[in-house]
């Protein structure tokens, strides 16, 4: 195992990390991040490049994920710490400076997909209050930052509450979607593309921007030092939210796009309000709420997943000192979480959503291939073992997540 804790301080006596999540924490962990992160802000987005053949761009981001997913699984059981991809590509690579760069680039991309979500959680909040966008959008922010420097047990457990609530929003637009669109279900094959060059380069492009609503699933490695019985709990925790996430995506954005006029929903910042147009007033705002809490959730989960990796890398010696610092009654790294806050609140003031969002999955791209590789050589230079102490992966997984991965960054540079 990576010596991570011998180089994780020069004073024993410094406040460490607690390890206080189970599995199903865990699980409405990452479900929070993944589904607040993307279904609530860019069906609209991704629309608008796949046109009603949005739901299969969304399974193709699934199966992109899956064996990267299943390479994290490993990864995180052989490494439970903070900052994982920065110690797996060191560990992969044995090179400081790709772990720098990791490290730099899973941090870009928690921030900026904060401020993506963010600027989603304003649009619907703006629905309710009649105030400036960039007002809003600080005020989710500012709050997000409140409460992830509050502790790791109470932001999480506040996260899963928050991930239920969104969930119960998910199932009322299906209710409402197929309720007010009786052919819906005789619409289905419709979702079926043909086989046509165009039409599967928008899939493919579309596929960059569902890409966006699976990340976070990887955040949980990053809380890997917070985690009850990392080696078992981190597997299964990945694997069920990838799971559940595909299932709600693939249903929720099939009835979106049957339901609502492709004109108005790839104009939408809030697209998933548009079920609810012709409902009464206290629906409407009912949705508007659960859209509110699920966006900000999913804000929140990627920063208290970027700072835990800034705090990480700090820890592992590769960054100044004070941003490891930890304060000794929330238990959470302060300054680390502050400096995500400031760069979360300038990327979403002067930054439209749709290119935070693209930029979001190009970086992660970036990593899930550094990470997927870095698995090929440790387990390439390291001797068979019988009964390995951590979760192991068959050998081609790896070489399928890069390859998935390595195809899809490319796609996104294709114009369409």
């Amino acid at each position: 195992m990576i010596d991570i804790q011998s180089n994780r301080t020069k004073n024993d006596k410094k406040p460490q990390l607690r390890r206080r999540l189970t599995l199903p924490l865990l699980i409405l962990y990452g479900l929070g991040v993944t589904i607040g992160a993307g279904i609530y802000v860019l069906v609209g987005a991704t629309a608008s490049k796949a046109g009603i053949y949005a739901p299969i761009s969304f399974l193709i981001a699934a199966i992109v994920v899956a064996f990267t997913g299943f390479s994290y699984a490993e990864l995180g059981t052989r490494y439970p710490v903070s900052a994982g991809e920065a110690a797996y590509v060191k560990k992969g690579f044995n090179s400081k400076t790709l772990q720098l760069l990791t490290g730099f680039l899973v941090i870009t991309s928690g921030v900026v997909s904060s401020a993506t979500v963010a600027i989603g959680a304003a649009a619907y909040l703006e629905k309710l209050l009649p105030i400036p966008s960039a007002y809003l959008i600080i005020l989710v922010i500012v709050v997000i930052g409140i409460i992830a420097a509050w502790g790791i047990l109470e932001s999480v457990f506040l996260a899963a509450i928050f991930t239920v609530l969104e969930i119960c929003g998910l199932s009322l637009v299906i209710w409402i979607g197929v309720n007010s669109n009786s052919d819906i279900i005789s619409r289905l094959p419709s979702l079926l593309p043909p086989l046509e060059f165009s039409v599967w380069s928008g899939i493919f492009s579309a596929g960059l921007l569902a890409f966006f609503a699976f990340v976070g699933f990887e955040d949980i490695a990053n809380v890997a030092e917070e985690v009850k019985n990392p080696r078992k709990t981190l597997p299964l925790g990945i694997i069920t939210t990838l799971v559940i996430a595909t299932i709600i995506y693939f249903v929720v954005v099939s009835v979106v796009v049957l339901a609502v006029p492709m004109d108005t929903l790839i104009k939408s910042s809030a697209p998933l309000a548009l079920i609810f147009e012709n409902t009464d007033l206290k629906t409407r705002g009912f949705f508007n709420i659960l859209a509110i809490i699920a966006t900000i959730n999913g804000a929140l989960i990627q920063v208290i997943m970027a700072s835990r990796v800034l705090y990480g890398l700090s820890s592992q010696q590769s960054l100044p000192s004070f941003l490891s610092y930890v304060n000794p009654v929330t238990r959470t790294p302060i300054t680390a979480t502050f400096v995500i806050i400031i760069l979360v609140i300038i990327l979403a003031l002067f930054f439209p959503i749709t290119e935070l969002a693209e930029i979001t999955s190009q970086v992660v791209l970036i990593v899930f291939a550094l990470v997927n590789m870095a698995l090929i050589f440790i387990k390439k230079h390291e001797k068979p073992t019988l009964f390995p102490s951590y979760f192991q992966v068959p050998k081609w997984i790896p070489y399928m997540g890069f390859t998935s991965s390595s195809l899809l960054f490319l796609v996104s540079f294709i114009p369409t």
